[in-house]
Formats: C-alpha cells, structure tokens, sequence
C-alpha cells in the first residue's frame, strides 16, 4: 500500500532485483561491539536491569539458537553469541538481565501458514517458539521475559499458558523471573507480572497494577536510524520527566537506545543515558524503592510526588520564581513543626510556612545546587 511505497522505492533504488531482507545479515558486523563497555554505561546510568532484544519480528536471534539454523548472530553476521556476551558483561555489574522475544516471525513458513489456516494448526508454535523460549531460559536464565509480537493470535494458539506454567513451577528462574503482558491477543494491559499497555505507555495518574513504560530516546524510532537528527532525540530534561511522571505513577520505565549495526551505542545516546545517571546519583533516594504517595502531583507547581516510609519527595520540574516553590497537595503533613524540608544535594533543612493551605518553602540559590534539570524535596 502507500505506506509501504517509499520503502519499496528506497529499495528498488539501491539494491539489486532480488534483494532479501535476509540479505542484509552480512552487513551485520558488530565488529566494534563492546558488552563490557555497553554494560559500564547502562551502569551509571543508573538502570537496575537491562532487556536486550533476543529475537525480533525477523526472526533472526542473538544467540545460537539451536531453532534458527543459519538465521543467528553466530551462524551469519557477527559470528557471535551477542545475547550471552551481554548477559556475563551485565551481570557483572551486578544488574539483573532480561530479554524481549517476539512470538510471531514476518518470514517463517510455518508461522505463515498457521496463520493462512487462521491458526487452527500450530505447528509454528510446537516446532519453533516453545523450544526456542525454553532454550532461551535454560541457558541463560533471564530476570526478565518480555513477550511481544502476540497481537495477530490468541494466547491458545501461542500455548502461553503451558509456557508460563512451565516458566514459573519448572524453570531455573521459578522463583525470580517476571514477565510483561503481551501473551495474546486481548491479554495485554491484563495479564502479567507488570503491564506494559501499549509502547510509550505513560498515563499520568496512578495504575492499581505494576506497569512499566517502555519508551526510546529517539522519539521516532526504537531501531537505529541513519537519518536521524538532533531534534528528534529527547532532551535529558525530557527522559528525567519522563521518568518522574512513570515512579510517580507507580511504573518502572524501560528507555530504548538503537544500537548501530557495528555494534554502538551512539554517542548523543550514551549522553543522555550518561546524564539520567547523574541526576540520579544526587536525587535516586526519590526514585528507587520509593512508592506512589497519596497524590501523584501537585495543583499548584509542575512537581510530581514519590514517598518511603514517614518521607515524601516533591519533585519539581522547574525552578520556581522569586526562590519559593508553593505546594497545595502536602498541607497534612506540614501541620507539626517535627516536619523538616531538605533539598536533595543541599544539605541543609529550608524554611517553610503555610499561608491559606498553601506551603511556601524557601530555596537555596539556584548557584548552589547540584541538580541541573529537576529538583527535589524531601
């Protein structure tokens, strides 16, 4: 159709008549691929787990897949187990390590004609996705399963439920793997250990199950793009904010770089990535292990709220005029002069007053503080 027409016109372009897309495998090098340093970074980042993809909707696997004879980073492109390199590198750096998995494949023959039999046969499922994933856990035991590539069938024909039984009774990962939503058709946003909804899933206000946005920096893309340009990437400010409102709500979030197919990860993204990590290392006692308080944000200020135990944190979004951020939602706990202010990576206790419901807290100057994007109040 028209949407495909300028790929279609690319292609005859500059490819000879014939060309597959199993034909760019050899382009394919990852020759400068690098998993200890790709783990360093995501590190200090301050990411807690990483999900690397496995398989995509091509079909093709990182790993030597005993189910992708000649379609895997080992047997054609890189010659590489790509997947276990990674794993060791993050694990290594003591970060937990999952990996999404397409169920369904653009290519495979035998996917293609379930599908043609409107998938009252599965020899697709029997014969190539339940062994491969049961390959996938036994040899490198992941953190995290992140199914996708569901939509097309219900979760019967995917025989998602044997898996998952198997996954959580049998594995080696029994008792520490959890997995997203994307089981079947009409099972996202659902059932899961976590729901992912939709991509970019962000819905501002408070979810009463665990979820996670899965997002990417480039705002166009979650592969690599050639063309991409400084304006399509999210500012640093932007990921930070965007990672406030996901804790606020009660959600993990995922943040997608595209590597290169040399196997980088692009400098303008190890940046950004580079940048959460330093907010976090002054303001990360408000996100990490924090709880979804009693209102999300404020009505007053662009500021978003986390909680611990007898702690909460506003976090603002911007520096507020004339020094003094005014809050409406936090009026109950400033009725006892016990209550103390703090501002993450000030050290001293601010001043505070509450005038017609309103609490009026003094800042420091905006010189002496160490964050340069969100600032946060304890």
């Amino acid at each position: 159709g028209a949407k495909l027409s300028p790929f279609i016109n690319f292609m005859e372009t500059n490819y000879p008549p014939g060309f597959t897309y199993q034909d760019f495998a050899k382009d394919f090098t990852a020759e400068f691929y690098d998993p200890d340093y790709w783990a360093k970074i995501f590190k200090q980042s301050g990411a807690k787990y990483v999900v690397l993809t496995s398989k995509h909707h091509e079909g093709y696997t990182l790993w030597p897949s005993t189910y992708s004879f000649s379609w895997n980073a080992m047997d054609v492109g890189p010659h590489r187990d790509l997947l276990g390199e990674l794993a060791d590198a993050v694990r290594n750096q003591s970060l937990r390590m999952g990996f999404y998995h397409s169920l369904y494949e653009w290519f495979n023959p035998r996917y293609l004609s379930d599908k043609e039999a409107n998938f009252s046969t599965s020899v697709f499922v029997q014969n190539k996705v339940m062994p491969e994933l049961t390959e996938l856990v036994n040899l490198y035991e992941p953190d995290v399963i992140w199914s996708d590539g569901d939509w097309e069938a219900e979760d019967s024909y995917w025989k998602s439920t044997e898996f998952l039984a198997w996954l959580y009774n049998e594995s080696p990962v029994r008792d520490t793997v959890v997995v997203n939503d994307r089981w079947g058709s009409g099972i996202t946003c659902k059932h899961g250990d976590f729901y992912t909804c939709r991509d970019r899933y962000n819905p501002g206000v408070l979810q009463p199950h665990k979820w996670e946005n899965a997002m990417t920096v480039d705002k166009d893309s979650w592969g690599f793009r050639r063309n991409m340009n400084y304006d399509d990437i999210l500012t640093s400010f932007e990921l930070i904010k965007t990672m406030v409102e996901t804790v606020s709500c009660g959600g993990n979030i995922l943040i997608n770089v595209g590597p290169t197919k040399e196997g980088t990860i692009q400098p303008i993204f190890q940046e950004r990535l580079l940048d959460l990590g330093k907010w976090l290392q002054v303001n990360g006692e408000a996100i990490y292990e924090s709880r979804p308080w009693t209102v999300q944000n404020d009505t007053v200020s662009p500021v978003w709220y986390t909680s611990k135990p007898g702690v909460v944190y506003a976090i603002s979004l911007e520096w507020p005029a004339y020094g003094r951020i005014l809050l409406r939602s936090v009026g109950s706990i400033f009725n006892s002069s016990y209550t103390t202010v703090e501002l993450l990576g000030y050290g001293k206790s601010l001043k505070w007053r509450v005038a017609e419901n309103i609490t009026v807290i003094k800042l420091p100057q905006k010189a002496q503080i160490q964050s340069e994007w969100a600032w946060v109040l304890k």
